[in-house]
């Protein structure tokens, strides 16, 4: 057993406290996601976007001893080993590179081997579905999801424990230098090198050099397997010497694909291997998942596996569901669907997400058997229920017939059945309100069934947000700003169209310092759904004044009028209260002038219980060169209304003027905070800066019904559709009630269905439109994609002449949200 002593000679560090011989069981990184203290070391990493050092004492209170850190002493001045006489403290140079060096240690200690996954595309899925086909041969421990970087691969590797016989890691970088890190944690047997393409081009001076990084990783593997289609990366393997086990459909190599055809729902492989035509059917008709399974297949047969056993195993090939999803359910209920698979790291990544939601009445975690852990039922299951607990889990439902056997070690709150169809035969709706519900189980006992079930029955249009795209346009953001620099965010128009709620509670998890909301009644939803943080009004109305005192809700004041009314309405109490100026410097819209300011001062001097926390601006044109130099005035005029806002308040407040635009185009102007809006949700409001944000939002409905019409018919109300020559037209089941724009109609929107472009024919109706798909092979059911990745709200909002916040903020409220993580 691993203890902390062991950690000072294993990082190269200096002990700055010795309290007591502790077992070193859990690895923790980030101070939300503690859920066991005991046997538990926080690595404090000074971060580009966070200092864990911040989160030494609570995390001291919440019982945990041991400390990696990069310093000695808090801001204060104040040791660290003053502070917790308790602690085991260890100082490194770098915690993240600790981490790591503990992470090769490890690593290092088995001799099993270790198939190692890097490429630009395809990593995870070849990594989840090696671990289906290797399974029945192997007790195989895998990364969780796309645990992939300098972070994600040690806290990977750490899994690794006596009872596994094969392991499978992936790797990803971004810029040089980071493969070099990874490589001795992971120290592969076997490489996979999926393919090269774009992705992170921009953190290298070319391809090749990419393809050279990511190459590192295979230093000293028994054989990297490839395919040879890829040129470039063919000519450094060789170059490099790398023994290799390749695959092509271009060139000779160890299999060599000479034939492939469609037939339904597979694709018929023919191909050569040591000389013999062999015949294999691929369960998917996709090129990337095709050059996915052919990857699989490669280690497979260099494995030995039998050819009638790789078809077999190929046949219960599942898709492989990339991402937790959170939707909304019946009786008020929130669902996190993770539904693919069931194992322990899995778990604790669902367990974390259930954790991090504001507490609603109820947490519930619907569970099945474990397969194939590699543990001992008893020791499997005890571990199960003791994470489960950490976590705050108020009922549990174990599905299946082991985790049925152990019963007992989930406590008398928790109910089980044999069988899912068992659940579903006693299912009750009432049996359910308020509560966040997690279902996670193995692919083979269905809970899909249990998704369906929990589902709120809504019409199939959705808007699928994705959180991650959202992370990552929040610390694309981050990183413009000076450290000192507050972040608030707006939320209002239920976050742009996004779910109010959601994606507040995601920004708090993030700690931004500020929610903006437009009207008091989206704060007091944030309020009842948990969301604690500084949240400013920006439209308070006299008649909201008494719920904005009594959820500690921030408002905009912006008129001698309205602060009037606002004081005058002050509860009789010693609490005090915070207040934003807005300042009006040549926008227009809203704000005081310094002609006001007289008056403004005279009331706020009567009442020293109002506090003003923040003043603040609105650039009128930040995103337009253009309007350069009157944004440059009103910034002038602002820092100048400022000033003299404090000189007459007689203390500092904090001063904002930049909004999503204004971060990219003045950063010299940050001042004390900006306000992000738009950019959070993938739109950069500029257009110079618009590759490097993922798009957030994809608007999806079905096909409803197809059918046919000859040349001169008519199609919609008004006949304002004409076919010009025989058509194939679909229904689908979106329309303006939906907030598809009526301005779509007859041309001017567009959908895609089956990857292709279908036109909008005739005018757009309440709650459905046509289109059409003359030439394609479209169905009722198919999925048809109003605005994503594919068709952007940019490229939508152009062909109907208005901006892509209106078409954001329009998504009806009806539409179901979808909420997931990668």
């Amino acid at each position: 057993m691993l203890t902390f002593q062991q950690l000072a000679t294993i990082t190269h560090g200096k002990v700055l406290q010795f309290a007591a011989p502790l077992p070193v069981n859990h690895l923790l990184t980030d101070s939300r996601k503690l859920s066991q203290p005991a046997g538990t070391v926080f690595f404090a990493i000074n971060g580009k976007y966070n200092d864990g050092h911040k989160y030494l004492a609570s995390l001291y209170e919440q019982g945990v001893r041991q400390f990696i850190v990069e310093k000695e002493q808090n801001e204060a001045g104040q040791n660290y080993s003053l502070l917790f006489p308790e602690a085991n403290l260890l100082l490194v140079q770098s915690s993240l590179q600790a981490l790591q060096q503990l992470a090769a240690w490890h690593r290092a200690q088995f001799a099993i081997p270790v198939i190692g996954i890097t490429g630009s595309n395809g990593k995870t899925i070849v990594k989840e579905w090696l671990a289906q086909l290797l399974s029945p041969d192997e007790m195989v421990v895998k990364s969780p999801r796309s645990y992939n970087s300098q972070l994600g691969v040690p806290l990977s590797v750490w899994q690794l424990n006596s009872n596994y016989t094969l392991a499978i890691f992936e790797a990803g970088i971004s810029v040089p230098g980071e493969m070099e890190k990874l490589q001795p944690i992971i120290q592969p047997t076997i490489g996979i090198f999926t393919n090269i393409g774009s992705a992170h081009d921009e953190g290298f001076t070319s391809r090749k050099q990419k393809v050279q990084e990511k190459l590192k990783l295979f230093t000293g593997v028994d054989v990297l397997i490839y395919c040879t289609d890829h040129e470039l990366l063919h000519q450094e393997v060789k170059e490099q010497t790398i023994n290799s086990f390749t695959w092509s459909r271009e060139h000779e190599a160890d299999i060599t694909i000479t034939a492939t055809t469609t037939a339904g729902h597979k694709t018929i492989v023919v191909y050569t291997y040591k000389g013999e035509k062999q015949r294999l059917a691929i369960p998917f008709t996709d090129d990337a998942s095709l050059e996915n399974t052919l990857h699989c297949l490669a280690v497979l047969l260099y494995r030995n596996v039998p050819l009638a056993e790789i078809q077999d195993r190929l046949d219960r090939l599942q898709p492989v569901a990339m991402r937790l999803e959170m939707k909304e359910a019946i009786n008020g209920c929130y669902l996190i669907d993770d539904t693919y698979n069931n194992d322990l790291a899995g778990l604790h990544i669902a367990l974390d997400l259930l954790a991090n939601q504001p507490k609603r009445s109820k947490r519930t975690v619907i569970l099945s058997d474990f397969l194939e852990s590699g543990l001992p039922e008893e020791v499997l299951y005890s571990q199960v229920a003791m994470r489960i607990k950490a976590h705050q889990v108020d009922r549990v439902i174990g599905i299946g017939p082991t985790i049925s056997n152990y019963k007992t070690a989930f406590g008398n709150e928790a109910t089980f059945y044999q069988r899912t169809s068992d659940f579903l035969q006693q299912f009750k709706s009432e049996d359910f309100r308020n509560e966040l519900i997690l279902v996670k189980g193995a692919r083979v006992f269905e809970f899909e069934r249990i998704v369906h079930a929990f589902q709120q029955k809504v019409h199939g249009t959705v808007l699928e947000v994705n959180l991650d795209a959202l992370v990552h346009n929040l610390n694309y953001y981050r990183s413009k700003l000076a450290p000192e620099t507050k972040l608030m965010v707006m939320v209002k128009a239920f976050a742009y169209g996004s779910g109010s709620f959601e994606v507040a509670n995601l920004l708090q998890f993030h700690r931004v310092d500020y929610l903006a909301v437009a009207y008091v009644d989206e704060g007091v939803m944030l309020r009842e759904h948990g969301i604690t943080l500084p949240i400013m009004v920006m439209n308070p109305s006299p008649d909201s004044f008494a719920k904005l005192h009594q959820h500690n809700l921030e408002p905009e004041i912006y008129s001698l009028e309205l602060l009037e009314l606002y004081l005058k309405d002050l509860p009789a109490s010693t609490q005090r209260h915070r207040i934003h100026l807005k300042l009006d410097t040549g926008m227009h819209r809203l704000g005081f002038t310094p002609e006001d300011f007289n008056a403004l001062f005279e009331l706020l001097q009567q009442f020293p219980r109002v506090q003003v926390i923040s003043t603040f601006t609105h650039l009128a044109g930040a995103d337009e060169a253009l309007h350069d130099d009157f944004s440059q005035l009103q910034i002038r005029n602002f820092r100048s209304m400022a000033a003299e806002v404090e000189a007459r308040l007689g203390y500092s407040v904090i001063k904002h003027v930049l909004n999503s635009a204004g971060i990219v185009r003045f950063p010299e102007h940050q001042l004390d905070m900006v306000r992000l809006g738009i950019g959070l949700y993938g739109v950069e409001a500029t257009g110079s800066e618009q590759e490097a944000l993922r798009s957030v939002s994809t608007l999806k409905t079905t096909v409803s019904q197809v059918k046919t019409i000859v040349k001169g018919e008519t199609v919609g109300y008004s006949r304002k559709g004409i076919a010009d020559s025989d058509k194939t037209i679909a229904t689908i089941a979106i329309g303006y009630a939906d907030g598809y724009d009526r301005r779509f109609g007859n041309g001017a929107g567009q959908v895609i269905i089956n990857g292709k472009r279908c036109p909008i024919i005739g005018n757009v109706c309440m709650d459905m439109c046509m289109v059409d798909v003359t030439g394609l092979n479209v169905k009722a059911g198919d999925e048809a994609i109003v605005f994503g990745p594919q068709l952007t709200l940019t490229d939508m909002a152009d062909r109907i002449g208005t901006i892509p916040y209106e078409l954001l903020t329009n998504v009806s409220s009806r539409v179901k949200r979808i909420f997931f993580a990668e």
